[in-house]
């Protein structure tokens, strides 16, 4: 993906062709690092572990929440349950989230974009598939 002054970005929804090695493929191209599936696109996310899940963090998820059904979040290797004020913040901006490790998270994202629902995604990288 291309770096802009803000922040990578691919303008479109694509489905996700690998997970791994610290990063995702998608649409003939690869990103090291975590990512934001959403509507506008998928945009390179800072997150690097689960502690960094903050709102601040999904700021750009929540603004897109009324054009999303369902929003998953993949927490790295293993599920790591979000703070319960985080939980509150992201439901009060409209968001219906499920928590997962990244791995079934990506796969249902595909799932989902794939039956061509709404769906959104924000995925910690992780470096092994299991």
């Amino acid at each position: 993906m291309a770096k802009s002054p803000e922040t990578a970005h691919f303008p479109g929804k694509a489905p996700l062709d690998a997970y791994g090695n610290g990063g995702f493929r998608f649409a003939d191209m690869s990103h090291r690092g975590s990512i934001l599936c959403l509507p506008s696109g998928i945009w390179e996310w800072d997150a690097a572990d689960a502690s960094g899940i903050t709102a601040d963090s999904l700021a750009r998820a929540m603004q897109e929440a009324a054009d999303m059904e369902i929003f998953l979040i993949g927490t790295g290797d293993q599920h790591v349950p979000l703070a319960p004020a985080l939980r509150d913040a992201l439901r009060e901006a409209g968001l219906r989230v499920d928590i997962m490790a990244t791995g079934p998270a990506a796969r249902t994202y595909n799932i989902l974009l794939g039956d061509q629902r709404k769906v959104g995604a924000a995925l910690i990288a992780v470096e092994n598939v299991r």
